[in-house]
């Protein structure tokens, strides 16, 4: 059996003084290596979940564990976020500027690797996630599955234990959210992550070994 990666503890989150309560008193625990998929209507909670369990954002009150370090407190969320987890957003969230390889190399800068290892490792990224051919292109010579490619690859840069996806096919027609799906679960697979996927769609859920239900800032049991 599996140890926890990630435990949460009567998790509350408030916002605007208290008058909105985004999470109320959330338990769950998670273990290494497992694929979860959280869904619920807009405003549920899902979101405020992901970003506190990404170290994102702290909460109200209860805490969040990795590997039994609380985080903020046992742990920094700045080292937390850096060398543990990886992030990936609907809206891909690269920086227009920079050529799909330089977006990859990114969050590697804050480890002190060196700019040959740097490109190397963003090149390993980018030909496993199948973008072999399009390292040199902006995010906008791109189609938005690529993006989201190179977003994966991004969120890979550091070695994470854990990846955390925002709706990751949100922005995406059918054929890209199936390919997306398959590169993340196999990505799971080959290397013994934690995925964890916010999705409201009933295919992405329910395709997931555990579904997790949020409405109104709770678990349905």
């Amino acid at each position: 059996m599996a140890d926890p990666i990630l435990e949460v503890c009567n998790l509350h989150k408030n916002y605007d003084q208290g008058r909105i309560e985004a999470l109320r008193g959330i338990d769950l625990s998670i273990d290494a290596g497992e694929f979860v998929a959280i869904s619920g209507h807009s405003g549920s909670g899902k979101s405020t979940l992901l970003h506190l369990l990404g170290g994102l954002d702290t909460p109200t009150s209860g805490e969040v564990q990795f590997r039994g370090a609380i985080l903020g407190s046992s742990i920094s969320l700045d080292k937390y976020r850096c060398h543990h987890v990886g992030f990936i957003f609907q809206s891909f969230y690269l920086l227009p500027t920079l050529r799909a390889i330089e977006n990859v190399q990114a969050p590697m800068l804050a480890t002190g690797d060196g700019g040959s290892d740097r490109e190397k490792r963003a090149e390993a990224l980018l030909r496993e996630v199948g973008l072999e051919s399009r390292m040199r292109q902006y995010p906008n010579e791109l189609s938005g599955g690529e993006r989201q490619r190179v977003a994966i690859a991004r969120a890979l840069a550091n070695n994470p234990s854990i990846l955390l996806a925002d709706e990751p096919t949100g922005n995406l027609d059918s054929k890209n959210s199936a390919r997306i799906m398959e590169i993340l679960t196999g990505l799971q697979k080959t290397r013994g992550m934690t995925l964890i996927v916010i999705t409201h769609e009933p295919e992405i859920a329910n395709s997931a070994p555990r579904h997790i239900r949020i409405h109104d800032g709770r678990i349905m049991p």
